[in-house]
């Protein structure tokens, strides 16, 4: 039997909530980034962002060089949750800061994770393209709080996001992201 994406993301769920289960967490699948380039499986908001890509038997690894170009981008941790007949040629792909996950079935047909590799700290986070995580209400909302608003209220999105990314210290900017993304309650409306 064959991982598929639906049980390795139920049981990464299931995880998840154990191992985060403070209301101050949210848990959220395809989670968009730097404005639909890639969308990340499983995004973990608390404290820190965590990103959770999953590569099941099914899937390629086609794509995977551009998504971590891009997950690198954003999130504090990346973890890969594989199929192990991509763990050989993962490791060439993806940053050495990145966690590594094998899932398999165990002979009952329940979904196992084991880790190969723990995740460690991003220290190369982008500030603009965590200020793309904003929509923009949001962007100007936040120029406002740190008094930033005065000629760019009525500005296009990407012009608050370079604004925000270019004032704001990258520690507080990415601790206001959050706060903001976990306060955010209509996730598909903008």
């Amino acid at each position: 039997m064959k991982t598929r994406d639906i049980d390795i993301r139920t049981h990464l769920h299931t995880l998840l909530k154990y191992e985060h289960s403070d209301p101050d967490t949210i848990v959220l699948d395809e989670l968009g980034l730097c404005q639909g380039e890639a969308r990340i499986d499983v995004a973990v908001i608390n404290g820190s962002m965590n990103g959770y890509e999953i590569k099941s038997e099914s899937d390629t690894l086609e794509r995977l060089p551009k998504q971590s170009e891009i997950y690198s981008k954003v999130f504090d941790t990346v973890t890969i949750v594989t199929a192990s007949k991509f763990v050989d040629g993962i490791d060439d792909i993806i940053p050495k800061w990145w966690g590594i996950k094998i899932a398999e079935l165990d002979c009952d047909g329940g979904m196992m994770l084991f880790d190969i590799r723990k995740a460690r700290k991003n220290r190369k986070i982008d500030a603009y393209s965590l200020a793309q995580l904003l929509w923009r209400d949001e962007a100007v909302d936040l120029l406002k709080k740190k008094g930033l608003q005065k000629g760019y209220l009525s500005k296009p999105r990407e012009i608050l996001w370079r604004v925000l990314s270019e004032n704001i210290p990258i520690i507080e900017l990415k601790d206001e992201v959050r706060a903001i993304l976990k306060s955010r309650e209509n996730w598909r409306v903008h």
